[in-house]
């Protein structure tokens, strides 16, 4: 069973997170409230986040200086930010969402079709990191308890590999489709750059993986870290 992406909805005002929330539900995604920044940090303790959809306006602690803590910690920095706004100061506000490290910036009102659509690249991408990494702690598993399935099943090495092989083949064409659909839909540049990231992060693991092979050189590189 899929376990479903979380998405944070950051708003300090509830009319806008119930709308967030009818227009992200065709997603069929966990989608989490927070109506403060202190509240989403919080929340950003516990949990795994794919997106955050940061308000900018709100009380207190706005969107920049909670976008600005988001970055700092070492857990969270990597998750996409989208800044969302009521207010257009001009190219000088928009460039310190960027700064701040959002990967979008949308004024509202927006069109609740075009916002659902860049937040369902980001959940994507999000799932298709989980299955990699998924799939690379699956191979450090077996490997170390010297060909062991899941099940506990003592498989033969060349059998163990043809799985492990097989299993990241279905990761490699779900994220080479997901490649070609960003370039067919000139998606931003920052989900563009996330899904090179994946293919050179799958790019390693099967180079791992064919060192593996029969006959293969022994000096190749090891299994990499997923971090």
């Amino acid at each position: 069973m899929v376990q479903k992406a979380k998405i944070l909805l950051v708003d300090d005002r509830p009319e806008n997170l119930l709308a967030l929330e009818a227009i992200l539900s065709a997603l069929d995604q966990t989608l989490v409230r927070a109506s403060s920044g202190e509240e989403a940090l919080k929340a950003l303790l516990t949990d795994d986040f794919a997106v955050i959809l940061l308000d900018v306006q709100m009380p207190g602690m706005d969107g920049f200086e909670t976008a600005a803590h988001i970055k700092r910690r070492e857990r969270t920095r990597d998750i996409p930010i989208i800044f969302l706004t009521a207010i257009n100061h001009g190219p000088h506000h928009t460039f310190r969402g960027y700064a701040a490290g959002a990967v979008d910036y949308i004024s509202k009102p927006f069109d609740p079709w075009v916002l659902r659509a860049k937040v369902s690249v980001f959940v994507e991408l999000y799932m298709k990191n989980c299955q990699l990494r998924e799939q690379a702690a699956l191979l450090r598993l077996q490997l170390e308890g010297g060909g062991k399935s899941p099940a506990g099943d003592t498989k033969e090495p060349v059998a163990l590999l043809a799985e492990l092989s097989a299993r990241l083949a279905a990761v490699e064409e779900q994220a080479e489709a997901l490649s070609k659909q960003l370039d067919d839909d000139s998606a931003d540049a920052a989900a563009v750059a996330t899904a090179a990231h994946l293919e050179r992060k799958l790019t390693g693991l099967r180079r791992a993986l064919d060192a593996l092979e029969p006959g293969a050189d022994t000096d190749a590189p090891s299994v990499p870290s997923q971090n």
